[in-house]
């Protein structure tokens, strides 16, 4: 493990409400304060609380739970029926999961798989998956998963940077793994799972590898059962590949004891989960949130429900499950947000004035650190925000947000409406998930509270942006991360390792924070993505679109600007469920690529985009001043989104260069 900031005397802390500065000469340029969590300020978490202390390794989180909560429900699936549609949960117990785990793991070594063989995981979320990826740990070896979006370029990419042993495929994306299997020669095995027929033959050139179903792997192991081969907590659990939004995928190479001090971290924070809670898992297990999502889900004996595999049956999926715990991103919050408020301005303007009289209430009450609201708080639950609650199953105790920002009026809306524990984590593939996550008991919004357990945090000046940790009220500067829960480094490349991981065990996160009251850091600005325009002002686009995109009328933008213009433009796919019914109540006719290319419609997108950077008190010159109008929506399918749901900026400028350079030639004066 990395060195860290080192014991201090109790007189030499300061104790703020939530984290701990620990004052450390770190330069000879001045004193950065090294953060931790109020809850472990002298050690930092790396494993369980006792009994579960024991637990080091990934095999060792199943284990304690297998033996913990044999009989309870794990891993749920909806079953289709003859007519294809879907029906209630089916169950599979934590003890059964392990037996089937055992015997896949078993088949693999029986068909020439060895410990540390880097095997891949190719597939949407599904039992299959979590059972595959469990079988790999429990014999040592080294689980390799892929975005089931990504398409043959980057699936061979990785197969042959990572020199794949074998790969666990679903059916569905079977097809784009054969058109690059002649190309990847170290691919002996592909496990094929959800298979409706016979498996076809290796395509030419690829007779080096054999097709098996999960099921034949899984009956061959139980044929010649082998005993575990458990790794050590030193050794690689994973190579978790960065989808990026440049370049070429990078292998972040995370150990055992770096998931495990993570998940542990986490895990104070769900104090009021019991085991049997659900969880609905549809954010891609090949992303480091959801990976450390069910290992730490696992330890804690829930019970994990797949959706159906389609976002369109999501919610359908979720009133069926009637989660407990709700992990899930921005992008899905601010739809539900939308959604509800929508309604309720098209409902009676006695229903409207009720939940408006409810919802500053609770507001209110919430401000004043009080998440009930008292004898009001609680008749307004059941008359107001029940028939709101009972749209995500009525039963949420978590609802998690992470990935990218939230808005502060997004969290609220959540806490008000659901009436759940509402937290906002922050992290990065390369710190094995959570570098920080808001407390149940904080109320606050706008800031992504203290330290994960398992890492402590300080903040190093950037003089180009004019940030520094003198800088007051707050400290600001870029967020660099250290502690159990930090990477290696990136598989077989050493010159981009020494980018983000200097020589004293700090990651360097790109990001820009700022410590708050009470020891909250708060992100303010992203050092990677930021430019220059011509008059020497710095611009963070992703601030400024996640401020657009609040617009009602907005569904996604796309901020540009560079040195040599003085003004932003923006790409906008506006919402089609709102602009179209606007649109018809205007007497404007026409389809939504028509509606686009309106100027009377673009004029009033970019007024309603002008009224909300006035309300997010945008400066001058962090305003758009010309927009276009598009109306297919950024995806990962063309190219302009990552599996995560990040914009790929070089793409959208060369998908859009006509058009900003357009919409400057428009424009007075640019420069």
């Amino acid at each position: 493990m990395a060195p860290t900031a080192g014991h201090q005397h109790a007189s030499q802390v300061e104790i703020p409400t939530f984290s701990i500065a620990l004052p450390e000469k770190l330069t000879p340029d001045g004193p950065w304060s090294v953060y931790r969590s109020a809850t472990s300020p002298f050690q930092l978490v790396s494993t369980y609380p006792p009994p579960a202390d024991h637990v080091r390794t990934l095999h060792d989180n199943l284990e304690f739970a297998a033996s913990k909560f044999p009989h309870m429900p794990y891993l749920g699936w909806r079953k289709r029926d003859d007519k294809g549609r879907l029906g209630a949960y089916t169950w599979m117990t934590y003890a059964q999961s392990s037996d089937v785990r055992t015997a896949l793991g078993s088949g693999l070594m029986q068909l020439g798989l060895q410990p540390k063989s880097a095997v891949g995981i190719y597939s949407v979320n599904c039992k299959e998956w979590v059972l595959y990826d469990y079988a790999l740990h429990a014999y040592g070896m080294v689980s390799v998963p892929l975005y089931d979006t990504l398409g043959p370029d980057a699936v061979e990419f990785i197969a042959n940077h990572a020199e794949l042993a074998a790969v666990g495929v679903s059916a569905a994306v079977l097809p784009t793994m054969l058109t690059v299997l002649h190309r990847c020669p170290t691919v002996r095995l592909l496990v094929v799972w959800g298979a409706t027929g016979p498996l076809p033959d290796p395509p030419a050139g690829a007779s080096h590898c054999r097709l098996m179903t999960l099921e034949a792997v899984e009956a061959l192991g139980r044929r010649h059962p082998r005993a575990h081969l458990p790794p050590k907590p030193s050794d690689i659990a994973t190579l978790c590949y960065t989808s990026g939004t440049t370049g070429t995928p990078k292998g972040a190479v995370l150990t055992h004891g770096n998931l495990i001090a993570n998940a542990a971290g986490t895990a104070t924070l769900l104090s009021e989960s019991t085991p049997g809670d659900r969880h609905l898992s549809y954010l891609p297990l090949a992303h480091i949130y959801e990976r450390v999502n069910i290992v730490l889900l696992t330890y804690l004996g829930a019970a994990v429900g797949f959706y159906s595999g389609n976002v369109q049956e999501l919610l359908e999926d979720v009133t069926v499950l009637r989660p407990q715990i709700f992990a899930s991103v921005p992008r899905l919050w601010n739809r539900i947000y939308d959604r509800v408020m929508l309604a309720v301005q098209a409902g009676s303007p006695l229903a409207r004035g009720l939940f408006e009289r409810a919802y500053a209430h609770k507001r209110a009450c919430l401000a004043q650190g009080d998440a009930v609201g008292g004898r009001w708080g609680r008749l307004y639950d059941r008359l107001v925000f029940s028939k709101i609650r009972a749209k995500l199953g009525g039963e949420l105790k978590y609802m998690i947000s992470g990935a990218s920002p939230i808005s502060e009026e997004v969290m609220s809306f959540l806490r008000i409406c659901f009436g759940a524990t509402v937290l906002e984590g922050y992290g990065m593939t390369e710190a094995a998930c959570t570098i920080s996550t808001t407390r149940a008991e904080d109320l606050t919004t706008g800031h992504v509270g203290a330290p994960n357990p398992a890492v402590e945090v300080k903040l190093v000046d950037i003089p180009e942006m004019g940030y520094t940790a003198r800088d007051s009220p707050y400290p600001r500067g870029e967020i660099c991360v250290r502690g159990p829960s930090v990477f290696a480094g990136y598989y077989k490349d050493e010159a981009q390792t020494r980018d983000v991981l200097d020589g004293d065990g700090w990651l360097h996160t790109g990001d820009v924070g700022a410590w708050l009251e009470g020891g909250r850091l708060k992100i303010i600005d992203r050092k990677k993505n930021i430019f220059k325009l011509a008059q020497g002002e710095y611009i963070a686009p992703e601030k400024i679109e996640n401020t657009y995109t609040r617009s009602p009328m907005v569904l996604q933008a796309f901020v540009y600007g560079d040195s040599l213009r003085s003004q932003l433009v923006a790409v906008v796919v506006p919402d089609p469920e709102v602009l179209v019914p606007w649109a018809k109540e205007r007497g404007i006719a026409g389809s939504l690529p028509e509606l686009c290319a309106n100027p009377h419609v673009r004029d009033a997108v970019l007024k309603s985009m002008q009224e909300q950077a006035r309300e997010a008190q945008l400066r001058g010159f962090e305003q758009v001043h010309s927009i276009h109008l598009h109306p297919e929506p950024f995806s990962v399918e063309n190219d302009m989104l990552t599996p995560t749901f990040k914009l790929k900026r070089p793409q959208a400028k060369t998908r859009f260069q006509e058009e900003l350079d357009a919409m400057y030639a428009s424009m007075p004066s640019t420069h």
